[in-house]
């Protein structure tokens, strides 16, 4: 563990616009610096670095933070490896913490299953190269399938020998923990003694985003039908299947590069598409897709192009892959091979030049993938079109950009002649249909019916949300918090004086007196470090809470803006605006008393329903006086707005 001191030395001295320009071509705007996206294709620069802020935000992606943030996003780097990278840049010495018994057992395990597999592999690879049983049956095959040694190489192949107990021979032989080899399921024991689980097989070494290995995957040789054709390792506490690609060690950059991902059943489809040039494939190695490994393949690109083998089970993998990727706001095209071909085959028969135009000039988009394949099994069979019309509209609702799912509505309007609008209302009926099972209300666009609000952001016998507010109150102090605004207090004489309060105070205050909260966990936490923070003495800032890993997106979403004044406004054109900053005890007051006007607004609908349901004469009184002070509140609120509520 890096000490928190240490953390605190390399934000200090990390330069943010010095290491982010060893990646981007960043130009003076200002008081930040800006430059094309890392991130995405734009060609107008929208990416901004705030050396003041010492953060970054691109608005064409949305992401955002710190220093640290930056290089996790770019390299795909963990939090522990950025701040080592920094380190290193600026010669910061790292001493880490001595962890506690409990955590250095734990490691110790995983670095003894680290090591496991790599004592395993290590014999795999010497099995296959420099044995005869090796070459012959291990080494023969995978230069069958036109592999070169390089490639072999690439993905450490190795060959387990028949011998039930090879493997478990040389750990013993070399004293080695066989403890860890039986708990990654390397090496198996019964009542007769331990043996070799891979045995017989060509071995497929798993690994991680680092490059250690973390699993096998074996494949037999044998015809007998009875033989499993593939055994994969159990999971384990290095080796979570649905978190990991086969593959994507070797590829990550390509994908990065080529702002795609190709994504292909098995561990011999990923190595035949590498052989033949095609570098960004990952597999989803035995398993079922997962969210998770969408998930990863999102971290590199947004782009994915499945393939998959052209029968009826390679074609109904497709369908639940897309609808899963779809649901993770990614872009998703379709291949499917020839009947009888898998990209392992193909790859094989085509050659390298035919493979890529293949895989170029035979991607289809989900909605014409769908409709070919439903349409086909249909033979103009009414019913099953209609079917496959719902089938394509379910897939439609699931995607959560709704410009998105404006041009796949369209596109899927003319690819069947149907009024666009009646697509539109079908897709907001399941849009519907999950809001209501999810309890999350879908955004809205073009195609939902927008909603207005009135004056400061208030109307009367409604329920009003609370988000919206509690997100600029804590914008406001985080981005304010130490300038003062001027406040009218009774001194002890009685008399009405302005006296300065910081604007985080003045808010804190405001909050407390009426004995209020948030809603939202995370306004909360930063609201109580203020509190903690006034409370010894020490007004925090924006910078407290850009070095706290989980609030950092957060708080540069809260203290950017893409809309900046230019310099020139005032400088050159001498035109002058009303910035915010220039108002802000204005801003801090409407946001205060428009919070506490809605929580009182709810309060009194709350008690109104109460009422409804009242019998009892007694309680009845009590309601309705709670009430009438409820209301006499809310229009004190509405006054300081100069908001007049009609009764």
């Amino acid at each position: 563990m890096i000490p928190q001191d240490t953390i605190g030395k390399i934000f200090d001295a990390a330069d943010i616009v010095e290491v982010i320009s060893d990646f981007v071509n960043l130009k003076k705007s200002g008081a930040n610096y800006k430059g094309l996206s890392p991130f995405s294709n734009e060609k107008t620069p929208s990416f901004m670095v705030s050396p003041g802020k010492r953060i970054f935000k691109d608005f064409s992606s949305g992401k955002g933070g710190n220093v640290v943030t930056f290089l996790m996003e770019h390299e795909h780097l963990s939090y522990p490896e950025a701040l080592r990278w920094l380190a290193n840049k600026y010669q910061i010495e790292i001493q880490e913490e001595a962890p506690n018994e409990e955590q250095l057992e734990e490691k110790n395990k995983r670095e003894g299953l680290y090591l496991a597999h790599q004592f395993a592999n290590d014999f795999f690879k010497y099995q296959l190269l420099n044995t005869d049983e090796g070459k012959s049956i291990g080494l023969t095959y995978f230069k069958k399938r036109g592999y070169h040694l390089q490639t072999m190489e690439n993905f450490s192949l190795g060959y387990s020998p028949e011998k039930s107990n090879a493997l478990a021979e040389k750990a013993i032989a070399e004293k080695y923990n066989l403890d860890a080899l039986i708990e990654s399921g390397i090496i198996k024991k019964n009542e007769k003694g331990h043996y070799d689980f891979f045995r017989g097989r060509v071995i497929f070494p798993i690994q991680n985003l680092t490059g250690r290995i973390i699993g096998f995957g074996a494949r037999t040789l044998k015809s007998d039908k009875n033989i499993a054709k593939y055994f994969n390792s159990p999971e384990s506490k290095i080796y979570n299947k649905s978190q990991v690609l086969y593959g994507l060690y070797q590829s990550k950059n390509e994908i990065i590069k080529n702002d795609l991902c190709y994504l292909v059943e098995g561990y011999t489809d990923v190595i035949s598409l590498h052989h033949n040039g095609i570098k960004n494939v990952v597999a989803s190695s035995g398993t079922s897709l997962t969210e998770g490994q969408i998930r990863l393949i999102k971290r590199f690109t947004n782009n994915i192009v499945i393939l998959y083998d052209g029968d009826a089970a390679g074609i109904n993998a497709s369908f639940r892959g897309v609808d899963m990727i779809l649901k993770e706001g990614l872009q998703v095209k379709i291949i499917l091979f020839p009947d009888g071909e898998d990209p392992d085959s193909y790859a094989f028969k085509l050659g390298q030049n035919e493979l890529h135009n293949f895989l170029i000039n035979n991607q289809e988009d989900f909605i014409t993938f769908k409709s070919n394949q439903l349409l086909e099994k249909s033979k103009n069979d009414p019913i099953s079109i209609s079917n496959t019309i719902n089938d394509i509209i379910t897939t439609i609702a699931v995607i959560p950009d709704p410009v998105s799912r404006s041009v796949y509505i369209k596109s899927t309007a003319q690819k069947f002649q149907m009024d666009e609008q009646l697509l539109i209302v079908e897709v907001q009926k399941k849009l519907k249909q999950k809001s209501f099972s999810t309890g999350i209300p879908e955004k809205t666009n073009s195609e939902t019916r927008v909603h207005t609000s009135t004056k400061k952001g208030f109307e009367k016998g409604i329920k009003h949300k609370l988000d919206t507010q509690e997100k600029d109150l804590i914008r406001l102090m985080v981005s304010y918090g130490a300038k003062s605004i001027p406040i009218e207090i009774q001194n002890e004489n009685g008399e009405k004086v302005e006296e300065e309060y910081p604007l985080a105070q003045f808010i804190i205050e405001e909050i407390l007196t009426d004995n209020l909260s948030y809603n939202d966990s995370k306004f909360q936490l930063i609201f109580n470090e203020y509190v903690d923070g006034l409370e010894n003495g020490l007004l925090v800032n924006d910078q407290h809470f850009i070095q706290q890993p989980d609030l950092t997106s957060l708080i540069v979403d809260l203290t950017t803006s893409e809309n900046v004044l230019s310099e020139n406004w005032i400088n050159k054109h001498q035109i002058h605006t009303r910035t915010e900053p220039k108002r802000l005890k204005q801003a801090a007051i409407e946001s205060v008393f428009i919070f506490k006007l809605r929580v009182t607004e709810n309060l009194i609908l709350e008690k109104q329903e109460l009422l409804k349901n009242t019998n009892d004469r007694t309680s009845e009184n009590g309601i309705l006086e709670e009430i009438q002070e409820l209301t006499k509140v809310r229009n004190i609120f509405a006054s300081e707005l100069g908001i007049i509520i009609t009764q």
